[in-house]
């Protein structure tokens, strides 16, 4: 019986989110989850120490900004800022580490598909790796062409008063965990070259699911130690997404 078969379509975001950090350990794919985990745990790691040391001068300049008339509620904003400063900086820092990593998590997908359908893609290997980079790259610089005008659009929501401090958090959460729901499936997508639209189009039919995928790997990169690792994990959950929902829809069987 395949992967597919023993999985409910009906399967939560947060099943394929635990099925990441199982997937991480099959027997077999170890081995092609090292190297986009090295990537992450060098560039994460400096990153978040990075943001860390420098949290305690920014969050006064930020709170300076809040309007008198709103200060008795400094209780309330003063971790709201935090939360939503950590929230940007770690969807920038996964942008920016999946951007490198981009190969290494292709060919991780590529595996993990190959072992779980029994069916493994054409061209694997390290010799299919080099040479799907230029693809691999343009794929990834479409990504961040949808990301960032409407990242744009949320970061100067938060000059709005009221508005800055209340609602674009929530909706800053909600964008960042639709963006890593794409960005990660997008691995399993691309892999059998579905176009970036119709990826979208497919993602949407379930994208509630999609969202409690997305909001759990943005929750994890943001706790320590565990963020060094997640990067892995999440291609991997996708992978398993991609192979029980849509895979029937763009692979002749």
């Amino acid at each position: 019986m395949s992967y597919s078969q023993q999985t409910s379509s009906s399967a939560s975001g947060v099943h394929y989110f635990a099925e990441g950090w199982r997937l991480i350990t099959r027997p077999g794919i170890k081995r092609y989850v090292v190297l986009p985990l090295l990537v992450n745990v060098l560039l994460m790691g400096s990153a978040f120490w990075w943001l860390f040391s420098k949290l305690g001068g920014w969050i006064p300049q930020m709170m300076a900004h809040v309007p008198d008339w709103l200060q008795w509620l400094s209780y309330l904003l003063w971790p709201i800022t935090v939360i939503s400063v950590v929230l940007v900086a770690g969807y920038l820092f996964s942008t920016i580490t999946n951007l490198i990593a981009a190969p290494f998590c292709g060919l991780l997908a590529e595996q993990l598909e190959g072992q779980l359908t029994g069916k493994p893609l054409p061209d694997s290997g390290m010799v299919g790796l080099v040479k799907d980079v230029p693809r691999i790259m343009a794929r990834e610089w479409r990504k961040l062409a949808y990301y960032l005008p409407r990242a744009l659009v949320l970061f100067l929501l938060y000059f709005v008063p009221v508005v800055g401090q209340t609602v674009a958090p929530v909706l800053w959460f909600l964008f960042s965990a639709w963006m890593l729901a794409i960005q990660y499936c997008d691995y399993p997508f691309d892999n059998h070259k579905v176009s970036f639209a119709d990826m979208r189009r497919a993602l949407r039919q379930n994208k509630v699911h999609n969202l409690q995928f997305g909001a759990l790997v943005s929750l994890f990169t943001l706790i320590p130690i565990l963020n060094l690792v997640i990067l892995p994990v999440a291609v991997c959950g996708a992978t398993a997404m991609w192979v029980d929902r849509y895979r029937h829809q763009f692979v002749a069987h």
